[in-house]
């Protein structure tokens, strides 16, 4: 999604599934790991949550397309999609200080 596309709705979607605290700390984690992203395996230890818990969260991510997924080999990357993250800052801030 870019900035453009972001409206009341799509808004919406993302901070209800960001506003959940494992996937609010899930997305930190995939942030701090930057655009290559991070492994599963990794996340799993990072939050310390059964494989089948992070798989939930990790699918909600997805669903809302905050996250995406990438195979190397045997190993599952998550990788958050920044221009969406820019695009909910922007959408965020773009009436700022408009009615003064």
């Amino acid at each position: 999604m870019n900035i453009a596309d972001m409206n009341i709705d799509s808004a919406a979607k993302v901070l209800k599934e960001l506003g959940h605290p494992t996937r609010l700390a899930l997305f930190k984690l995939l942030v701090k790991g930057g655009y290559a992203g991070v492994a599963v395996g990794q996340l799993q230890e990072a939050l310390q949550i059964p494989g089948s818990t992070l798989s939930h969260h990790i699918n909600a991510l997805m669903s809302a397309g905050i996250i995406s997924q990438r195979r190397e080999g045997r190993v599952l990357y998550c990788v958050p999609d920044y221009d969406l993250l820019q695009g909910l800052v922007h959408f965020l801030q773009d009436q700022c200080c408009s009615s003064q």
